[in-house]
């Protein structure tokens, strides 16, 4: 039989080898639950493996600017593209800050969020690696931003996985628990308009924004018999509330931010669209104004970490301290559980990753952790 190309030859050695069902695996599924062997066969599939990749530099310009420009146009998603739990990142797609596919980098992302919503670069950094070292393939560098997919009964790949950056008590999505926890969801939605009418002046401010986030954990509390809220999903509920009302209003001059309407929000979270004349922010919305937002929206709303334990039984985790250190120790430790015995261009890979992930921390103190070693 005469082998006409290496695609042939991959799909052969993998069958030979009992790993036929991996034959056109995905580059951006993530690799973890694979054994050593399925990974070797996995990478043979690949054409090019770029591997880790240096944090993109920060943004030159951080002045009040239009992104709903004609270098960036909406699209809506076509069949086949991914859009996930994620607003921000599902309009960025839309335009085209990153790939509209869905299909994207940890750096592609950094710059992306950076272009279209003036989030401060370290901030950024921090926000994609701790997605990426989880849930990406770090051999080619890619991750989606949606959904997720299934290898031998496990969620392998994307934002879409329950309990890590997705998570319970969504501002538009439902509760895992009830089957969707990805699409957009109108009674999620409605927490919106009851807190903007009822402390907003009919726009969604500080005070209407947290109401909502108290409104929606309240509702999880009441009918998720599972629902979970520690970190991260804790602290990335609380610092996505925060982002979202300081990165989703129009400010068009530097001291002039309009106030976020619910039909703008509904762009968002519901169209994954600019509003028409969207300017984005004026300054980086960057970590130390991350970090002091989230804490006031924390003791605002009044809610530590903590799961429930049956409907209506909230119980608070003493253990939990909700700080962004922690949620980087949490995020190496399940990167270190979903690849207990990676094959060595893996782990390589994996190790320079982690370092990337501790280089985005930055300023803040935190202990570094090197669980393959140094």
């Amino acid at each position: 039989m005469k082998i006409q190309n290496l695609a042939t030859i991959t799909t052969l050695l993998s069958s030979v080898l009992g790993f036929s069902h991996l034959a056109n695996f995905p580059e951006h599924r993530s690799l973890a639950g694979l054994s050593p062997g399925e990974v070797r066969a996995v990478t043979r599939q690949f054409n090019s493996m770029p591997g880790p990749q240096h944090l993109p530099p920060p943004i030159n310009d951080t002045s009040s600017k239009l992104v709903n420009d004609a270098a960036h146009p909406f699209m809506p998603d076509q069949p086949g593209d991914i859009r996930g739990p994620c607003p921000g990142l599902n309009t960025l797609a839309s335009h085209g800050y990153i790939n509209r596919t869905g299909v994207t980098t940890p750096g592609e992302i950094i710059t992306a969020v950076q272009e279209g919503f003036n989030m401060g670069w370290q901030f950024a950094s921090f926000l994609a690696y701790s997605v990426f070292v989880a849930d990406g393939n770090h051999l080619t560098n890619l991750m989606t931003i949606g959904a997720n997919t299934t290898i031998n009964g496990q969620s392998t790949a994307g934002m879409n996985i329950h309990g890590n950056f997705e998570g319970d008590a969504s501002l538009t999505r439902g509760d895992a628990f009830f089957g969707d926890n990805f699409n957009f969801n109108e009674k999620s939605f409605d927490a919106f308009s009851v807190a903007a009418n009822k402390v907003g002046g009919g726009v969604v401010n500080l005070d209407a924004a947290v109401l909502n986030r108290a409104i929606r954990i309240n509702d999880s509390i009441a009918r998720n018999p599972e629902f979970s809220f520690g970190t991260p999903r804790f602290l990335g509920g609380m610092a996505e509330t925060a982002y979202f009302l300081a990165m989703f209003v129009n400010n068009q001059t530097a001291d002039n931010a309009k106030p976020l309407t619910l039909k703008d929000a509904r762009s968002f979270f519901e169209f994954h669209r600019f509003p028409d004349g969207f300017y984005r922010r004026h300054g980086p919305f960057g970590f130390p104004l991350v970090d002091s937002f989230t804490r006031q929206i924390i003791a605002m709303v009044g809610r530590q970490p903590g799961n429930n334990n049956g409907v209506n039984n909230y119980v608070v985790d003493t253990k939990d301290p909700a700080t962004f250190c922690y949620l980087y120790q949490k995020q190496v430790n399940l990167t270190a559980t979903l690849y207990p015995n990676p094959t060595p261009e893996l782990k390589t890979a994996i190790k320079q990753n982690l370092v990337t992930y501790y280089d985005a921390l930055g300023d803040l103190t935190c202990q570094e952790y090197f669980p393959y070693g140094r």
